[in-house]
């Protein structure tokens, strides 16, 4: 558990999986766009593609969820 609140690894998955590969676009970036546009002719692969490329991003605003929203301590 400790793993997943740890800031560095989680920006560094980001920048690293999350944005792989890097050039002509980030892969995820192109996924998003296909989905915004109607996500027209996506199969099963791409579709896991937009999760694991994803999954970064989604624990980030988990931890940044987790930090700016106040908790009630008993």
């Amino acid at each position: 558990m400790q793993l997943l609140n740890n800031w560095r690894i989680i920006i560094l998955l980001c920048l690293t999986l999350g944005l792989a590969p890097f050039l002509p676009e980030p892969h995820i970036w192109g996924k998003l766009k296909w989905i915004a546009g109607g996500a027209q002719g996506m199969q099963a692969a791409d579709w896991f593609d937009v999760l694991f490329h994803g999954l970064p991003f989604v624990l980030l605003i988990r931890l940044l969820i987790l930090k700016l929203v106040p908790t009630k301590k008993a």
